[in-house]
């Protein structure tokens, strides 16, 4: 995650990574099931088909598991870390993460044949983080309940947000990408990643900073203000978008890497003309953009306040994804506003009978499930297969779909649950295929 609203992320520091030979054991172990997984031809299918999917040629909805209370997830051990450096830890981490989804709750996941090394890059963020009170009701889990301190009260405040500086410690990426090699190059390849898809949200962060309220009834007395704010955190993005473009750091996404709230990139139409394969740009890639607390907003104030001040940032992509939990099946007059929108996010929220008539085959519905139905007391999976099986229904023959499954808090310390969940949308998928 590129930026994180509860605290300034430190540099990072370079540093030559030494293991033992018990970690390294550990992670070539792990690496070789990787490889082994990667090399089947479903992935190469699993691909084609998301491909299909986002450039509105679909041939079947897709399926995608994300943002997993993994806490509550171990069983057997499968997820308990045993190396002790803690870069090892980290890249273990991963690596069993990705053994469990693929075993226990694949859908349409596909892994990549090699392993990325991020670039070690650094964002100084936008000079103010949240102010906030924590309750939490399961010390294990990092979904908590936030009270927002107020940090923006009047027009001077708005001083308060800065224009970040990014700077990528070469040295430091340099010591991880030859610490990877060492590990895994004669069993799985090894690239340098960049920034990829970017997760560009201006009210998320604002409405930590000012309140939601606050900002809600600002939007009706202080207008201007508002306007002055949102345009300010679309600068700073765009300021260090240009960062990225200028110090060659951005890599491409229309790959298995998540775009906006839903699933997968792949496309063939990015990246599109003018391309260096050698020094990626905004416009070969995907944009997003959401507006997730103007559930209650009227189409001409989340036009007036949120829309029309990320077309600056959406135009700078090749293709974009809108939205993330507000609903959106009432707003489509806006949306179709973007000239390069590809997909919309479809939350549990919406009436989806009516997203489904008023997107039809002209976007791909991003359709989010409503994650409640794991953590209810009485797992219900004949609920989760009439959920399923009614979207599949309505939306047979008229449009492009993916299913993303996001936003679990809990499973109740009951992963067969998402286990149960991920076979039935495949398997109602493949009746209805």
């Amino acid at each position: 995650m590129l930026h994180d609203p509860s605290h300034h992320t430190p540099p990072p520091v370079a540093h030559e990574i030494k293991l033992s030979q018990k970690d390294t054991d550990i992670l070539r172990r792990l690496a070789g099931e990787i490889a082994g997984i990667a090399s089947r031809d479903v992935h190469k299918e699993k691909a084609r088909l998301w491909t299909k999917l986002n450039d509105l040629k679909s041939e079947r909805p897709m399926v995608w598991i994300n943002e997993i209370c993994w806490n509550e997830m171990n069983v057997s051990d499968e997820l308990t870390l045993e190396a002790e450096h803690p870069w090892a830890r980290d890249q273990e981490d991963l690596l069993r993460k990705t053994i469990y989804q693929w075993k226990h709750l694949p859908a349409d996941m596909v892994i990549s044949d090699f392993l990325g090394c991020p670039l070690a890059i650094h964002s100084t963020d936008f000079g103010i983080i949240e102010d906030v009170d924590i309750i939490k009701t399961d010390e294990k889990n990092d979904v908590v309940s936030r009270h927002f301190n107020i940090q923006i009260k009047e027009p001077e405040d708005l001083e308060k947000i800065k224009m970040p500086i990014i700077t990528h410690n070469e040295t430091a990426t340099e010591y991880c990408y030859q610490a990877m090699c060492e590990v895994f190059d004669d069993i799985i390849p090894v690239r340098k990643i960049g920034q990829t898809h970017i997760w560009f949200t201006p009210w998320d962060y604002l409405i930590r900073w000012w309140g939601i309220e606050e900002a809600m009834m600002d939007m009706i007395l202080r207008p201007d203000m508002v306007n002055a704010a949102v345009s300010k955190m679309v600068d700073a993005w765009m300021v260090e978008l240009d960062q990225f473009q200028q110090m060659n750091l951005l890599s491409l996404d229309n790959v298995n890497e998540r775009v906006g709230s839903g699933g997968y990139g792949y496309t063939g139409q990015l990246p599109v003309g003018n391309y260096d394969p050698d020094h990626v740009r905004p416009h070969n890639m995907w944009g997003c953009s959401n507006a997730q607390i103007f559930s209650e907003v009227s189409p001409a104030m989340h036009w007036e306040f949120a829309l029309k001040h990320d077309m600056r940032w959406l135009r700078r992509f090749g293709l974009t994804y809108y939205g993330c939990c507000e609903p959106l099946d009432k707003k489509m007059e806006i949306m179709r506003r973007i000239p390069n929108l590809r997909k919309i996010s479809v939350s549990p929220w919406c009436d989806i009978d009516r997203a489904i008539d008023e997107i039809g085959g002209d976007y791909v519905i991003s359709h989010k499930p409503n994650p409640a139905i794991l953590a209810e007391s009485q797992w219900r999976p004949e609920k989760a297969r009439a959920d399923i099986r009614r979207v599949l229904e309505k939306a047979r023959g008229k449009c492009h779909v993916e299913f993303i499954m996001k936003d679990i808090s809990t499973v109740r310390y009951e992963p067969q649950r998402l286990w149960q969940w991920a076979a039935i949308a495949m398997e109602e998928i493949e009746k209805l295929s």
